[in-house]
């Protein structure tokens, strides 16, 4: 998956925090950023981990979650190609504050946090893009927090699924139960009954990580 400058500098352009930079800035700056392949499972850190490098995704999907003390998993963001994570260790914080996984094959560009910090003093326009990037990931935590603390199971789960709609159309592949548990702050077997619920309702089907989704209005009366 190694890639050249042309080709390394043609991506970074394509990345938000990066677009005010011009192509000699980028071609500098790519000498500085190491493009690893990783399987799917792969950790890129953890809570407690000292923060060393900002990643960005080039492709596949990462996973960012925390871990309750009852040992549940929590999606708080799931990202995909052209975004960066491991942001917040940027803003004063030593440590990272959660988990960051690849959930498929991934390609990710890894740049070393004393350049990047050297960057910001030298362009701050970079500074304001990763701080417009930091705002809407807060906003996505915030949303969803809201919905464990007001919404019940179903009303997550719908939510989610249109979401997922948005994103895939209304073929949603590639997911298993517990991904979806995950995804909404719950427990295999209650997302697991909460799809069946929708089927017998008429709102979806389902098949092997397949999910059908057959009355989109139906599924945003239950979410709201």
């Amino acid at each position: 998956m190694a890639m050249d400058v042309r080709t390394k500098v043609g991506y970074l352009k394509t990345v938000d925090i990066f677009m005010d930079l011009a192509d000699d800035e980028l071609a500098d700056l790519e000498t500085s950023i190491t493009t690893i392949p990783c399987a799917p499972g792969k950790i890129f850190y953890a809570p407690e981990d000292t923060g060393e490098a900002l990643f960005i995704l080039k492709q596949g999907k990462v996973q960012l979650y925390r871990i309750s003390a009852d040992g549940r998993k929590l999606v708080t963001n799931t990202l995909g190609p052209g975004t960066i994570f491991g942001e917040m260790t940027l803003m004063g914080q030593g440590m990272y504050d959660s988990f960051a996984e690849a959930t498929e094959e991934c390609s990710v560009c890894k740049m070393d946090r004393d350049r990047l910090e050297q960057l910001l003093l030298d362009k701050p326009e970079v500074a304001l893009r990763i701080l417009e990037v930091i705002g809407r990931r807060l906003l996505e935590v915030e949303a969803r927090l809201e919905d464990l603390a007001f919404k019940t199971v179903a009303g997550r789960l719908a939510s989610l699924l249109l979401r997922l709609m948005k994103e895939q159309g209304t073929t949603i592949r590639g997911l298993t139960h517990q991904n979806l548990a995950d995804d909404i702050g719950t427990h295999r077997e209650t997302a697991t009954q909460t799809l069946t619920k929708f089927r017998a309702m008429g709102l979806l089907d389902t098949g092997r990580k397949r999910i059908e989704i057959l009355d989109p209005e139906g599924l945003q009366r239950v979410a709201n």
